[in-house]
């Protein structure tokens, strides 16, 4: 954004009353297109008796995302996330990762049948438009570790056909594919496996995303090494404003938007503000208590009442609307307009104060507005620097 025009937005906005701003954002959220890279919907739409078709509470049925609240919100399209906390990697952990992705595809695809009249399956850009167009919501589907791909390549392509348009190559942990920023045994690989080094290629061969969230920093730099299309980080901050591996340092940034890529900030707390060594420590024990395990339901509800009671312990540290455009300003001033997007991590440990599920989004949109941003800007943040991305994922061969 010019400076000169970024100040005098910015004064023209400050003098606005707070009404008039109110109502100017409004028509701004709804007229441009709103796409979430990053939406943990499917680990509520697995459970019995969820229906993403009908509206829930938030607090009492501990979900953020149901296709109610994404239209009374304005948010048009999500990526939902076919998400696999990593588990052994063993012949058998694999075909067991495999068979669980493929129930949430399909619990994805039952939703969509079940509630034809509200949401539609989007793969492509031109689907997100047509689908917003007909008052619809556009489901993308992402995957959240390379889990259950496994050491099989053809298990790309499976995924591919089913709809899925990106991949987070590692989670918590190390894979098959490359190692994991806050794996707690240190890197295995140095960065990317050999058999990481296959899959970026059929990647760019297939037209998938590669999302290097939650890849070590090595893993990243030979991600952009090899691949030819740019690459996402679907849910990543910004390092210099939280220290946290997950997190991107500026040189990663510039690097991402050197090859075209996108960051996607994240709504969550711990990765937007710094919280206390103990609060960090608390969180850290929740994450990796399943690492290499399988979680059973039982396992699964303790630590969810572990986690409620530390968001209550350490509420005072929570984060803010304000907190997230500070990372989207500073990705702003360091690569330009063109490189960042929004991945809130709803149902996965997104929300802050004053946004706290996705019927509440506008009030992002309201302190863009607030902070000087245009129209133009608001919609490449909010879906159309990403929908480019996409649109250049598929390498001719």
């Amino acid at each position: 954004m010019n400076p000169i025009l970024s100040l005098f937005l910015l004064l023209a906005v400050f003098f606005l009353p707070s009404d008039r701003l109110t109502r100017k954002a409004h028509k701004i959220h709804q007229r441009i297109l709103t796409l979430d890279t990053h939406a943990d919907a499917p680990i509520n739409m697995v459970k019995d008796g969820f229906d993403v078709g009908e509206r829930h509470d938030r607090v009492r049925d501990k979900s953020q995302i149901d296709f109610p609240r994404m239209k009374e919100g304005g948010m048009d399209a999500m990526f939902f996330a076919v998400y696999l906390a990593q588990g052994p990697r063993t012949p058998e952990g694999h075909a067991e990762a495999k068979a669980r992705a493929l129930a949430i595809f399909k619990s994805i695809d039952a939703a969509l049948k079940k509630h034809p009249d509200q949401a539609e399956l989007a793969t492509t850009p031109a689907d997100a438009y047509r689908i917003e167009k007909a008052g619809k919501r556009a489901v993308f589907i992402g995957m959240e570790n390379g889990y259950p791909v496994g050491e099989d390549l053809a298990m790309l392509k499976t995924y591919y056909d089913l709809g899925c348009r990106y991949i987070t190559l590692a989670h918590f942990a190390n894979n098959a594919i490359c190692d994991s920023a806050t794996d707690p045994d240190g890197p295995l690989y140095n960065g990317l496996s050999d058999f990481g080094k296959k899959v970026v290629p059929e990647m760019n061969r297939l037209g998938i995303l590669i999302d290097v969230s939650h890849i070590s920093d090595k893993s990243f730099y030979d991600v952009l090494a090899l691949s030819k299309a740019p690459v996402i980080a679907s849910h990543s901050n910004v390092r210099a404003l939280c220290n946290f591996p997950r997190n991107m340092t500026d040189e990663m940034i510039q690097a991402l938007a050197a090859k075209g890529g996108v960051i996607q900030v994240n709504f969550v707390t711990d990765y937007l503000r710094k919280p206390s060594d103990e609060h960090r420590q608390a969180l850290n024990s929740i994450r990796m208590a399943g690492v290499g395990r399988v979680v059973t339901p039982e396992m699964r509800a303790r630590l969810d009442a572990k986690e409620d009671s530390i968001q209550k312990r350490y509420a005072y540290e929570r984060a803010s609307v304000a907190d997230i455009v500070k990372h989207i300003d500073y990705i702003v001033r360091l690569v330009g307009i063109d490189h960042v997007g929004i991945g809130s991590d709803f149902d996965g440990g997104g929300g802050v104060n004053g946004l706290e599920d996705v019927s509440e989004i506008e009030a992002l949109t309201l302190e863009l507005v607030r902070k000087g941003y245009s129209e133009q800007d608001i919609a490449k943040i909010w879906g159309g620097n990403l929908l480019r991305v996409l649109g250049q994922a598929k390498v001719p061969q």
